[in-house]
């Protein structure tokens, strides 16, 4: 079965036995394959087989709405409990938990917050590369990485320190104010775990929340 959560700029499949969907615990060993491809490069017509999709790309969802193996899933969510602009990662990653805090680490940063099954609310921050875009434009004296050593606990006493205690400090002390369970998933979760090293980092969040969809509306 071939799962594919579409962005704006790749398309990330996961290709897991049938079984993973049927399994109600989705052990990851049902795993075959995960990879992504370039949306410039990728031709979906390519692939014959059925696929399960979301999609942010309005572009890409336009061309795959022509193509009659490709599924979109967006469409059998319950949407009462979200709001009509939220993005489709975001819903598909907040229905794949009961309770906890996600932290979807990407081009933005999404956090949102679920209790009991239900979507609480969110916000949206700027992703590494946004951000760092921001301080470079602002002066090239601040064109620096950022420093995910970074003790939090004491203010800087340099410039890479210093903007990078601004982004990370505001964004952490929202985070843990929650006080929940925090999942991170996205492409820069990793670089997020050393600020978080309680968190859970779950790279298939939003496929797990694609197979409870597809649990409930009898597709699996």
């Amino acid at each position: 079965m071939l799962l594919c959560d579409i962005g704006n700029t790749s398309y990330h499949f996961l290709e897991v036995n049938s079984a993973y969907c049927k399994n109600k615990k989705n052990s990851n060993t049902s795993i075959i394959k995960e990879y992504k491809t370039e949306v410039s490069s990728f031709n979906p017509s390519s692939i014959q087989e059925k696929i399960f999709y979301i999609c942010v790309n309005p572009h890409v969802k336009l061309i795959l709405s022509k193509l009659d193996n490709w599924i979109d899933l967006s469409s059998h969510v319950e949407m009462f409990n979200y709001y009509e602009t939220m993005g489709v990662d975001r819903i598909f990653a907040c229905e794949a938990i009961e309770d906890g805090i996600i932290l979807d680490a990407g081009s933005a940063i999404t956090v949102d917050i679920v209790k009991n099954g239900l979507f609480e609310g969110g916000f949206i921050y700027p992703g590494l590369n946004a951000m760092s875009k921001t301080y470079k434009n602002i002066s090239s004296a601040l064109d620096y990485s950022f420093n995910f050593e970074l003790d939090l606990d004491k203010m800087p006493k340099n410039s890479r320190d210093a903007i990078s205690y601004g982004y990370l400090k505001t964004l952490y002390r929202e985070v843990m104010a929650q006080d929940m369970k925090l999942y991170l998933t996205g492409g820069d979760a990793k670089k997020f775990a050393s600020i978080f090293p309680h968190a859970e980092i779950d790279e298939i969040l939003i496929f797990k929340g694609m197979i409870k969809i597809m649990k409930k509306a009898d597709l699996c």
